[in-house]
């Protein structure tokens, strides 16, 4: 596949099976790029040693490379702040690490970035608050302070706007990015989960955003319920997102990180033909914005 982007999928949005999502992205989808996230239905970060080595020949078999280490950092409440009403009940995606154990989460994702060659580590700005300004100039020392860990070892953080979490939209994102000036922290751009927030994604929240500190871009479409106020998902070209115009807009600004599937769309049955009617779609709008 020709394109000025790394066009990938998340493993774990087709299926738990390693093997098979592999096979799916790069036979398939005819994808030379995947991202990582969970697998043989446990976290990434938890895969030990004969399993990493497992997924290191199953990649090489399929002849992926892959765009990140899609961890769970810092994806917890903020110590000494009100608990957020976003905190979940249960572990998502198989994680449940508490905030003591970032540290940690953070050692074991660069390790990880290490064992599967790529340089990029996704990671979020804990549970969002009703009023995080009390708070903010701490939780930036957090990230700044990370960030440096990480270019120790020459490894880049990608932080992902989420809509649970504090930085939600590119507006957020831009204070972040202007806040924690380091090289070595870029954005995980989401359009999706900026349009949860009624940000409109592209072209308003993507003029706000530095295009030299995007440094990856998650790939889903969101649509407005009946009720008119909240979202939904939708596969990929049956939402409201303007991609072509994004995926255009990108490869104007000389981009050339990954686009990656994240479904999250399940209405056609199963995560694997789910995300292959989602991949159809984005698929189509890369061929019009000419980035395939």
């Amino acid at each position: 596949m020709n394109s000025p982007f790394r066009v990938a999928v998340i493993n774990d949005e087709i299926s738990q099976d390693f093997g098979r999502a592999c096979e799916v992205a790069s036979q398939e989808f005819g994808m030379a790029w995947i991202e990582l996230r969970g697998m043989w239905n446990k976290n990434l970060l938890k895969l030990d040693a004969k399993e990493i080595e497992e997924a290191r020949r199953i990649l090489e078999k399929n002849k992926l490379r892959v765009t990140d280490i899609a961890s769970p950092l810092f994806k917890v409440d903020w110590p000494g702040a009100p608990r957020s009403k976003f905190s979940p009940k249960h572990d998502q995606f198989n994680a449940d690490f508490t905030f003591e154990q970032q540290d940690e989460v953070l050692d074991r994702s660069i390790e990880l970035a290490k064992a599967f060659h790529t340089d990029r580590v996704r990671f979020f700005d804990f549970w969002r608050l009703d009023d995080q300004a009390p708070y903010r100039p701490a939780m930036n020392e957090k990230l700044r302070n990370a960030a440096e860990k990480a270019a120790k070892k020459d490894v880049i953080l990608i932080l992902e706007n989420e809509a649970a979490c504090n930085t939600a939209t590119a507006a957020e994102a831009a204070k972040v990015l202007s806040a924690v000036s380091s090289p070595n922290l870029m954005l995980n751009w989401d359009p999706g989960n900026a349009a949860e927030r009624d940000e409109k994604p592209y072209p308003d929240g993507y003029n706000l955003l530095p295009k030299d500190r995007i440094g990856h871009c998650h790939c889903k479409d969101a649509a407005k319920k009946p009720d008119g106020k909240s979202y939904e998902w939708a596969a990929m070209g049956r939402g409201i997102i303007d991609w072509v115009g994004q995926f255009k807009a990108l490869k104007r600004n000389g981009y050339h990180f990954a686009v990656s599937l994240e479904t999250h769309w399940r209405g056609a049955g199963t995560p694997e033909e789910s995300t292959r009617q989602s991949w159809a779609g984005m698929k189509k709008q890369l061929q019009e914005a000419g980035a395939i």
